[in-house]
C-alpha cells in the first residue's frame, strides 16, 4: 500500500515513517520545505530505511502542494502540526493556519482524489483538565490553549467531512508521547537534557499536573493498528496507557536514574496561566483495545531507559541552557 505521512520529519512522524517502511508500506514522506534541504529527523534514519522513502518537501498550509503530494496515495497519516503550547500563546494565527487550514487542505485533497483512508492526528490536550477519569472519547472538549483550540477545530472539520461526504476518516488521539527524537520543549527531554548536562538545579514549571505517557513506539503501533482496521472509520480513538504520573514524580524518577544530587527549582516563565494549565490527563484505552487489539508493550521504566540512552548520545543537538518554548 502506498501511504503519505505528513509531518514525517518530526518526532512521532519520523518514528511512524520508519515503522511503516519496516512493515512493507510504500512511504511518501511530506516534510517541511526549508532552504537547508533538511528532512528533520528523517536525516538520522539508517540508510537502508531512507533509501525506501520518497521525500516530498512542501508546506501543509499550501493546498496545491498538499494535493500534489497526495496523488497516487491510498492512505494518509496526517501528523503535520504546530504543537508547542507556550508558542501558541504568542502566535495563535500560525496555529490556525497550520493546524486547522492544513488539515482542511488534506481533507479537500483526499475528497477530490478519493483517498482510501485518512488518519487525522489529534491530541489529549483537546480534553482539557479531566472532568472524569479515565478520559474516554465521550469526554467533553475544552480549549485551554490556542494550540488545543486549533486541534479541536481540526478534529471537528475531520468529523464534518466524514458525516457530510462519507469520507473514510479516523481521528487518532495520542496522550503524551515521549521517546528518542522528541524536542526539548517537552517535559521529559527538558528534564533529561538538563540532568545529562550536569545541571544541579533542574528548572521546571508546575510539578502537580499528571500525564498519561506513551512511549513513541507504542504510539506508532497504535497508528498502524488503527490504519489496518476497517472498524476505525468514523471513530475518534485514544492511544493511552491508562496510567498516570505527576510531573514531579517523573522528575524525581529521572533524577534518581541520572543524577541523584540534582534538585528541582520552579522557573516562573515555564508556568502556564492558571486557567490554561491542564491539571490531569488519564486516558481510557478501552476503545482502541476493542477495535484493534492494541496494547502498550513498553513499561515506563523501559521507555525512559531507551529515551535516556538516545539523549546521552545526541546531547549536542539540544540547547540545554535556554527555555525551549
Amino acid at each position: 500500500m502506498k501511504v503519505l505521512v505528513t509531518g514525517a520529519d518530526g518526532f512521532i512522524g519520523s518514528h511512524l515513517t520508519e515503522k511503516l517502511v519496516t512493515e512493507g508500506f510504500e512511504v511518501r514522506a511530506f516534510t517541511y520545505y526549508n532552504s537547508f534541504n533538511s528532512w528533520g529527523w528523517l536525516d538520522s534514519l539508517d540508510k537502508s530505511i531512507k533509501d525506501e522513502i520518497e521525500v516530498f518537501s512542501g508546506d501543509i498550509r499550501d493546498p496545491n502542494g498538499v494535493q500534489e503530494a497526495m496523488i497516487g496515495i491510498e492512505q494518509v497519516f496526517h501528523l503535520a502540526a504546530l504543537i508547542a503550547i507556550p508558542f501558541s500563546y504568542h502566535s495563535p494565527d500560525s496555529y490556525v493556519d497550520t493546524n486547522i487550514k492544513g488539515t482542511l487542505n488534506v481533507l479537500q485533497a483526499a475528497r477530490k482524489l478519493n483517498t482510501n483512508k485518512i488518519l487525522v492526528t489529534s491530541t489529549s490536550e483537546v480534553y482539557g483538565t479531566a472532568q472524569y477519569v479515565p478520559i474516554d472519547e465521550k469526554h467533553p472538549f475544552q480549549g485551554q490553549s490556542p494550540y488545543s483550540a486549533t486541534k479541536i477545530g481540526a478534529d471537528r472539520l475531520a468529523e464534518s467531512f466524514y458525516r457530510s461526504f462519507g469520507m473514510p476518516i479516523a481521528i487518532v488521539r495520542p496522550f503524551n508521547t515521549y521517546g528518542p527524537r522528541q524536542s526539548a520543549r517537552a517535559v521529559i527531554p527538558t528534564i533529561i537534557t538538563q540532568l545529562l548536562k550536569g545541571e544541579e538545579s533542574i528548572k521546571l514549571g508546575s510539578l502537580s499536573p499528571t500525564r498519561d505517557f506513551n512511549f513513541v513506539k507504542d504510539t506508532v503501533n497504535g497508528f498502524v493498528a488503527i490504519a489496518n482496521s476497517d472498524k476505525t472509520i468514523g471513530e475518534e480513538i485514544n492511544i493511552a496507557t491508562q496510567q498516570e504520573i505527576s510531573i514531579g514524580q517523573m522528575a524525581e524518577e529521572l533524577i534518581n536514574q541520572i543524577n541523584p544530587n540534582a534538585r528541582i527549582i520552579c522557573d516562573e516563565q515555564r508556568l502556564r496561566p492558571e486557567k490554561s494549565e491542564v491539571n490531569r490527563l488519564l486516558g481510557s484505552n478501552e476503545k482502541i483495545r476493542s477495535l484493534t487489539g492494541w496494547m502498550p508493550k513498553y513499561s515506563l521504566k523501559d521507555g525512559l531507559a531507551e529515551t535516556i540512552k538516545f539523549f546521552a548520545g545526541n546531547l549536542d543537538k539540544y540547547k540545554t541552557d535556554i527555555y525551549n518554548v
